[in-house]
């Protein structure tokens, strides 16, 4: 009977550890991971289509400039001779006159509508005419306004004109834009008066970022900066935290207007813990700025639900890694193989 037993113990022992050697230990993110973890069944941004910032070029003009007196326009068509690669200037009125369709009355449209506009003149004579048209001169100097806003493109600067002020021409930002802003500011017309602002000789401007809630908020009034011509006003994607691991929602978390969030609310917004994750080690991995290097951060995030100790604020693209318990895991896949071979057992050793 001891033979037995002893053999019945080898044989659970042997049991519970194939299951457990099996599982391949999952990757762990490196404290030197440059790119933020991906879960091809939880896109990092569920419902959001990636909307890449285009870079726009200085010598062109988006469709959706607004036309005026004293623009100078050069018309593209190939099969009208009579208007093609020749420039016209909206006159005081607002008009531009033309060979072979006439008056039009520019002013107040955009560059697409007024595109629109001589196709449909145009094919009184011409079957399927092309128009392209430029602005080759501003009836004032422009600036431009990149990414993610409410109407992006070039408008006129007119006078002096602040940036909040210019920021409500342009309707604002889209939801899921970032809540940093970035001027850049030609040579020529001067630094950008803020100790922030940084200058590059090489390639003659001088930039800086600038938080609108600061702006919003008048934190510093400073910063509602008097435009200049060519400035470029861009803003990109909002910044995200990620969360990865054992968590039950493996995501990136968009901060929107927020400048950080806490670890709670991430997890919390991840939908908690798995049952088999390492609450007291989780690791929070931040970037090191102008490097592609991580330092690590240890959060004891079961006292953080408990009540206990501080909560840990979050900034852009860090990235929450919470590991996974083994020792859970062991004894879970043991008492899942024993318990159902418990009456075998309790058979054989009553025999």
């Amino acid at each position: 009977m001891p033979a037995l037993r002893n053999w019945l113990v080898t044989l659970l022992l042997v049991l519970a550890a194939v299951p457990v050697l099996a599982q391949q230990q999952p990757a762990q993110p490196a404290a030197g991971a440059g790119q933020p973890p991906l879960d091809n069944g939880n896109p990092a941004q569920p419902g959001q289509p990636t909307q890449p910032v285009q870079q726009l070029p200085q010598d062109t003009v988006r469709p959706n400039y607004v036309l005026g007196p004293n623009d100078q326009i050069l018309i593209r068509a190939p099969d009208a001779e009579e208007i093609n690669q020749k420039p016209f200037r909206v006159d005081g009125d607002g008009n531009i006159n033309l060979p072979l369709v006439g008056r039009i009355h520019a002013s107040g449209m955009t560059l697409q509508e007024l595109e629109a506009n001589l196709v449909q003149r145009l094919k009184e004579y011409i079957r399927e005419p092309q128009v392209f048209v430029d602005v080759v001169q501003f009836r004032s100097a422009p600036v431009y306004f990149v990414g993610l806003f409410a109407r992006p493109g070039i408008y006129p600067l007119q006078g002096n004109r602040t940036l909040t002020e210019m920021l409500t021409s342009v309707g604002g930002m889209l939801p899921n834009a970032s809540r940093h802003i970035t001027i850049t500011r030609h040579e020529e017309y001067g630094p950008i008066p803020l100790p922030t602002a940084v200058v590059d000789p090489e390639k003659k401007v001088s930039t800086v970022e600038i938080s609108l809630g600061s702006l919003r908020q008048n934190i510093n009034p400073a910063e509602n900066i008097l435009l200049q011509p060519y400035d470029v006003i861009t803003v990109g994607r909002a910044e995200n935290v990620y969360v990865n691991g054992e968590v039950l929602r493996i995501a990136g978390i968009e901060l929107g207007e927020r400048d950080s969030i806490s670890i709670l609310q991430a997890l919390s917004q991840s939908g908690g813990f798995t049952r088999d994750a390492m609450k007291d080690k989780v690791r929070i991995l931040r970037p090191i700025e102008g490097t592609n290097r991580r330092t690590v951060i240890y959060v004891n995030a079961k006292e953080l639900f408990e009540g206990k100790g501080i909560d840990v604020p979050l900034f852009p693209n860090d990235i929450v890694y919470v590991p996974r318990s083994y020792s859970r895991l062991f004894w879970t896949t043991f008492s899942s193989l024993a318990l159902p071979m418990l009456p075998y057992i309790i058979f054989l050793v009553a025999q």
